[in-house]
């Protein structure tokens, strides 16, 4: 089987997406939309100045199409920093003039990713139904997290008690993010609601991410979300209420042309007028969806949703959809974690009634030797050790399915640099303010060495530092306070490495001291 290698685990995400492009949406389409979607944005320090103007960009043009207004679509925007800003609520904006405007206006927190804090404002007031400024009730509700996917922090919690409260949630990731955890706080289908992709290619994803948030926002009485291969959810505004009726939902696949409708038999089951067999599925009064499972994959359904009532006749509601294909693994690789001398792969999603056995193959490049490991079906990630460091390798996962079928997926992990300690730094007091620094370190990848001092005690704090090319091993620093504490790194590539300090002290009689400290064994 021909195997296609992509540069980036993200890349490939991207155009899985592409390849389900649907048709430009029209204003009429957009006019229908009804419902309240909040965007997460992380505005913390790990993300650049260029980084957060691009994702602001990538919002203006995402929600220029939008009708907006208190019978429409409302919009908030919830910034996420070291303390949770609400940028501005559902309320603030009823035309799209105004909310492009206050785009651009909106300014970066830096700071820490307190995503924690920032999910619980946003559960306990902005997509909380019936409170001040809080969503509408009766109406969909949307969360859309733009995230660089770096330390999200515990949000699976968070984020579960949304969707279980009936939001849906939808993810981009501009950064190498842990896959297996933005996979599950987002609503399934994952493929349809998490989108991985680099900051300056944003735009590729804009019309699939509308398309995404329009499906859940349509302004349909009886409507169909989070479509997987097996299982499908009905969702309907309620007519009934608890006590006055219940909901009858029958659903079968629709026959194509020479052939009839599968029957699925058992009980709460009727003959269809096709020949084959509906299924049955009943729902209370004040029920508001119904999920469908045991459904076929990449198979066109009908449902029908029956109102029950003996107080007054509600007209059926019906819909047609389409199952999805069943998604063969591997759809998604990622490097979850990393270091000098090993890499974590991971992949998804995990197949263990259908995968025989995945295989890792992984070699330096350009043209290193390959080395294969084998991983059992129940497992959808490894830790490859013994690597050099500061290494790019190609690394492909296949999965052999039990149908005879093979996949495979292919992207570049780095390793990290390796940062050796300073080995040995000595002091020599010369005269009565002055200090000789003599040091060693090895000297493979060293670009140079950082030296910082400081007075060791008093009122008054006062540091200084310079940095020294990799050929010096020693300096002098003179005028010190009488006791200072002296430190020396080494700096490397892509980070210093661990440093050594003593403290220089200085004696009247103004004779030569040497203080010398070593790195442990």
């Amino acid at each position: 089987m021909e195997r296609r290698i992509s540069f980036t685990c993200m890349l490939v995400f991207v155009l899985l997406q592409l390849a389900n492009t649907q048709n430009a949406v029209s204003d009429s389409v957009l006019n229908c939309c009804e419902g309240d979607v909040l965007f997460l944005l992380d505005s913390s320090g790990s993300i650049s100045s260029y980084e957060f103007s691009r994702m602001l960009s990538f919002l203006s043009e995402l929600l220029q199409p939008f009708s907006l207004g208190p019978d429409q679509v409302r919009v908030a925007l919830l910034q996420v920093g070291t303390r949770p800003h609400l940028e501005f609520g559902f309320e603030a904006h009823s035309t799209m003039q105004s909310l492009q405007g206050a785009l651009e206006r909106t300014k970066q927190l830096q700071g820490d990713t307190n995503t924690e804090a920032a999910l619980k404002l946003a559960q306990e007031q902005v997509l909380r139904e019936g409170v001040p400024g809080g969503a509408r009730a009766g109406l969909p509700r949307v969360l859309v997290w733009l995230t660089d996917g770096m330390q999200p922090g515990a949000v699976e919690g968070p984020m579960a008690e949304l969707r279980q409260e009936g939001v849906a949630v939808l993810a981009v990731s501009t950064g190498h993010g842990n896959f297996q955890v933005l996979r599950k706080v987002v609503t399934p289908p994952d493929y349809n609601h998490l989108y991985f992709v680099d900051i300056d290619d944003m735009d590729i994803i804009t019309k699939d991410l509308r398309d995404a948030i329009i499906e859940i926002i349509r302004a349909e009485r009886l409507q169909v979300r989070d479509v997987s291969a097996r299982s499908a959810v009905l969702q309907w505004r309620p007519v009934l209420s608890s006590g006055t009726g219940y909901y009858d939902i029958r659903f079968g696949p629709v026959p194509t042309a020479g052939k009839g409708v599968p029957d699925h038999g058992g009980p709460g089951t009727s003959t269809s007028t096709s020949g084959g067999q509906w299924r049955k599925v009943t729902r209370p009064g004040d029920a508001s969806f119904a999920k469908l499972n045991d459904l076929s994959p990449d198979t066109k359904y009908k449902a029908t949703l029956t109102p029950e009532s003996n107080l007054e006749f509600v007209k059926p509601l019906s819909v047609t959809f389409t199952t999805q294909p069943e998604v063969l693994s591997p759809a998604v690789v990622t490097v979850s974690e990393s270091d000098s001398n090993s890499v974590k792969i991971s992949w998804g999603p995990l197949q263990p009634d259908s995968v025989q056995r995945y295989q890792v193959e992984y070699g330096t490049l350009p043209s290193g030797k390959v080395r294969v490991t084998t991983i059992g079906r129940d497992r959808n990630s490894t830790l490859l050790t013994d690597l050099q460091p500061d290494t790019q390798y190609l690394v492909t996962v296949s999965a052999f399915h039990t149908s005879g079928l093979e996949r495979a997926m292919s992207i570049r992990a780095c390793t990290q640099e390796e940062l050796p300690a300073l080995e040995d730094l000595q002091l020599t007091t010369v005269g009565s303010d002055s200090v000789r620094v003599q040091w060693k370190g090895k000297a493979d990848g060293v670009r140079g060495y950082w030296v910082t001092w400081e007075a060791d005690s008093g009122p008054f704090g006062h540091s200084s530092s310079m940095h020294l090319p990799p050929s010096s091993l020693s300096t002098l620093l003179t005028h010190l306070p009488s006791s200072t504490r002296i430190c020396v790194s080494p700096v490397y590539r892509s980070a210093r490495g661990e440093g050594l300090c003593c403290t220089a002290r200085f004696h009247s009689d103004s004779q030569p001291r040497g203080d010398r400290f070593h790195s442990p064994a």
